[in-house]
This record gives C-alpha cells, structure tokens and sequence, in this order.
C-alpha cells in the first residue's frame, strides 16, 4: 500500500518524537523503526527524514549529539528534549481528535472497493 505524501508529513513529527521516547537514536536506526512500526509500508527515505531532524532541532524538540559506532563510525544521535516531549503530548491530543472523528465516520460502514480505472 502506498501512503501519500501529506499524510506522512503529517504524521512525521509526532512518529519521530514519539520513536525518540524510547530512547536515543541515529538516522539509520528511526528510518528502520518507521518500517518496522508501519509493517513496512512507511519506507521513509534519508531525504526525508533528515530535514525533519534538522528542523525539529531548530524548534528545540531534538538534541544531537556525535557519537563513535561500535565499528568505529561517526554518527549523529538525536534525543528528545523536554520541549519535545511537550510537544509530543499536544500533537497526541491532537491525533486522537482526529483518529476518533474518522473511527466515527467509518464505523458501520462498508470499505469502499477500489475503482479500476481503464477499459472494460
């Protein structure tokens, strides 16, 4: 299944702060626990999440830190602040306003087929 675009960025900040409660991380290892939380339908790319880190460190919700790898790599790990947790809590709130509206309109109402576009 393909997720569009404006659904994942919208989703992005609260799924990486959220990925960040449970403790520090580097890029490589959040894009894989966003495939590994969506059941591989959520295939975020570099391109994608690395601005995001940038821009949630701006605001204050991520603190990067340089580390050395077991292998002896340099990475960037990032961790929520409490700026970020705060935010993680609004945006919680938020979603479950939104999850519960759409549960609502859904509730007791059959999945629309797919329409096959071309001829018959």
């Amino acid at each position: 299944m393909r997720i569009e675009k404006d659904l994942v960025a919208a989703a992005a900040t609260p799924l990486v702060l959220g990925i960040l409660m449970d403790g520090d991380l580097y890029g490589y290892a959040i894009l894989k626990r966003v495939g590994e939380l969506s059941g591989g339908s959520m295939q975020w790319t570099d391109g994608m999440l690395y601005p995001l880190l940038h821009r949630l460190e701006r605001l204050g919700y991520v603190t990067s830190l340089w580390g050395t790898s077991d292998a002896g790599r340099r990475r960037k790990h990032y961790a929520i602040t409490d700026l970020g947790r705060e935010q993680l809590a609004e945006r919680q709130e938020q979603w479950t306003v939104v999850a519960d509206a759409l549960r609502q309109v859904w509730q007791d109402r059959p999945r629309p087929t797919a329409v096959t576009e071309g001829w018959a």
